[in-house]
């Protein structure tokens, strides 16, 4: 090589690298930091917007989501947003693990944001182009702007400026949904508290008055009370109505719109009923009926 050959100029003139390169630092470390942010309430959302299962277990399934949730890159918990959270208006979503078997207590619940198909797509391809931008960022950046040199400081500079742009669009937006969830998750907790609530689950009571015989706790007290008392699969009505009375004072034929327990057994179609002859008057017996 020649003594007079030049080499190629690597790196800014004299003063002006440094101060380039850390502020393209801290712009990329700002970027860096949001998306990060981006992603831990995105992690949230997945791992709390549903969950379903048996009552006694149901602490462990959230645990779980939560757990599952924390190793999802941030392009699979997109996924699960678009599938789960965020859907079009009226699509029919089922709740998740919600396979528990009938006769065990369960629990579920799911909140979701809807939109109209385009804001759907709109928001769709919004989120790919965010997984797209942080991807740039991560594995490529060096290779787009060569950072010693006073120009590729400065083109690095405006796009990381755009990019922080962007990444607080999205943040801003996820905050709100997640705001939205907490409110939703606040009125259905005090929902949950409410004596509509419980006659619902407890007793099969819907707020129009209407039985789920099938759940209803005056069933279940009569199945209780003839296992207790039924002599050859049978068991005495009265006797029945006294344990129940008991036991489960809360539980009358009146809770449920009726006037006495054979109502009762009449209007649920759950049991068998067939009256004895004893000391000159007709007994009623019943049983839980055979399927």
């Amino acid at each position: 090589m020649s003594n007079n050959q030049q080499l190629p100029e690597t790196v800014p003139a004299p003063g002006e690298a440094p101060d380039l390169q850390r502020e393209v630092q801290r712009l990329l470390g700002r970027c860096m930091l949001r998306l990060q942010q981006y992603e831990r309430l995105l992690k949230a959302i997945v791992a709390h917007h549903e969950l379903a299962g048996p009552a006694h277990s149901i602490e462990g399934i959230r645990d779980a989501r939560v757990q599952d949730a924390a190793t999802k890159t941030l392009g699979t918990l997109v996924g699960k947003l678009l599938e789960r959270y965020v859907v079009v208006d009226g699509a029919e979503r089922e709740i998740l693990g919600d396979d528990t078997p009938a006769d065990v207590i369960s629990f579920g619940f799911r909140m979701n944001i809807q939109m109209a198909a385009e804001d759907y797509a709109r928001t769709r391809d919004g989120l790919k182009e965010l997984v797209d931008l942080r991807n740039g960022l991560v594995h490529h950046f060096i290779e787009r702007y060569d950072l010693w040199q006073a120009d590729g400081c400065t083109a690095a500079r405006e796009h990381l400026l755009a990019c922080y742009t962007r990444i607080d669009g999205h943040y801003e937006q996820l905050r709100s949904w997640a705001e939205h969830m907490e409110q939703a998750r606040q009125l259905a907790a005090s929902f949950m508290q409410s004596p509509v609530y419980l006659d619902l689950v407890v007793n099969g009571i819907a707020p129009d008055g209407t039985v789920d015989w099938a759940a209803a706790g005056c069933v279940s007290a009569l199945r209780e009370a003839a296992a207790a008392l039924a002599v050859d699969g049978w068991a005495s009505l009265d006797d029945a109505i006294e344990w129940i009375g008991s036991r489960h004072p809360d539980q009358t034929p009146e809770k449920y719109g009726c006037r006495t327990w054979r109502q009762v057994l009449h209007e649920s179609r759950r049991f068998e009923l067939r009256y004895r002859e004893e000391a000159s008057r007709r007994v009623p017996w019943y049983r839980d009926r055979k399927k």
